[in-house]
């Protein structure tokens, strides 16, 4: 039996979230934040009242597809690589190239993960394999896929030293459901110019009610140094890399606590939904998208519980949506997908594994939901 912790309070679990984002670097600001016009605030010598402007670093990524992606090399510092395919996904490693001439690092075995995706043309989960790894500044890698493998595609990304670009932010923190403070997509970085093709958006957005809430974990780095950086690199590997259009997540949650917003959604009304409260579907369970809202705690929880402030951030954003909603986090319910109507029985408040199978949210998170749906429901009755 999993260990049961105790339920958490609400001046635990706000103070929490309200220290944790107090401390972010990048401060969190409203889902309306545009990039300012070249110049703005050399012009000025200051934002406009209300506003601040922030230096993000651009994105620099280095695609390649078939042969091509398993020996890669680059001109600048690769931060992550992102790698797909279809086939076996056991067997695959990967080796780094730290310098210019230097020997390559020990090969290293590659973790694939699970299939997402926009519903109706989501990859079979039992055959493909993704990953997004840590390189540390490598200037190239080298891959070795299973037998068999097919569509191979590889990404080097770099989002910490690329050329900066401002942004302009409004100055105050916004936050959801009146107490739960955030990071808007301008303000850890989300370049929206990356969700269109062509001129048109990759995935239209789509509104559905919300059926139930989803778990995750994004199998990455602990104790990360820049978690801003990683979900930028996420972002691009899910929007461009795997062609989805978007990051997968309606939510990613870092060790400090801090709260991303994921999947665009607009901008008038709550992250991850339109003004009539519907949910905005977005990629994290290929096949149960639709009404199905999915939060990322980043690294990997397969032998460790997520940091307190971690745990406390990702309960009260559950407790708020479930008590806006109006669901029960302990309830137990049959998720139908509107787009297929394909059904499932599952808990209110899963994990990835739940769905698919995957080792997401990790062993050690997915032996904490029970714990975690009761703290949920105790909060929501103190929130009442």
């Amino acid at each position: 039996m999993p260990h049961h912790t105790p339920a958490v309070s609400r001046r635990a679990v706000i103070g929490t979230i309200g220290a944790a984002t107090a401390a972010v670097a990048v401060a969190p600001l409203s889902a309306a934040a545009a990039e300012a016009p070249a110049g703005q605030a050399s012009q000025s010598g200051r934002p406009p009242a209300g506003q601040r402007v922030a230096d993000i670093p651009r994105t620099r990524a280095s695609s390649a597809a078939g042969e091509a992606a398993t020996a890669v090399r680059t001109s600048f510092p690769i931060e992550y690589v992102g790698v797909s395919w279809t086939g076996p996904k056991r067997g695959a490693s990967i080796r780094l190239h730290q310098a210019e001439g230097a020997a390559p690092a020990d090969w290293q075995p590659l973790a694939a993960g699970c299939a997402g995706g926009p519903d109706g043309h989501e990859a079979d989960p039992a055959t493909a394999a993704t990953a997004l790894i840590a390189a540390g500044g490598a200037l190239g890698f080298d891959l070795r896929l299973p037998d068999g493998a097919t569509d191979v595609r590889s990404a080097a990304i770099d989002t910490v030293g690329g050329p900066s670009r401002q942004v302009t932010l409004p100055a105050t923190t916004p936050m959801m459901f009146g107490r739960i403070e955030y990071l808007s997509r301008a303000a850890w970085g989300a370049d929206e110019s990356k969700r269109f093709k062509n001129g048109v958006e990759n995935t239209p957005t789509a509104y559905y009610p919300l059926q139930t809430l989803t778990v995750h974990h994004t199998d990455g780095v602990n104790a990360d140094p820049d978690p801003a950086a990683t979900v930028r690199a996420i972002y691009e590997y899910h929007a461009i890399t795997l062609d989805w259009g978007d990051i997968g997540y309606h939510f990613l949650i870092d060790e400090a606590g801090r709260i991303y917003e994921g999947r665009y959604s607009g901008t008038d009304g709550v992250p991850a939904h339109d003004s009539t409260g519907k949910v905005v579907t977005a990629f994290h369970t290929a096949g149960f998208n639709s009404g199905n809202l999915g939060i990322a705690l980043l690294g990997t929880l397969v032998d460790q519980q997520p940091t307190d402030a971690a745990r406390a951030s990702l309960t009260a954003l559950l407790a708020g949506l479930t008590l806006w909603h109006g669901l029960d986090p302990e309830a137990h319910v049959t998720f139908v997908n509107p787009v297929n109507g394909v059904t499932k029985p599952v808990d209110m408040i899963s994990g990835h594994r739940d769905w698919l199978a995957t080792d997401c949210p990790g062993a050690t998170m997915y032996a904490s939901l029970p714990a975690l749906r009761a703290d949920v429901a105790a909060l929501d009755n103190l929130l009442h």
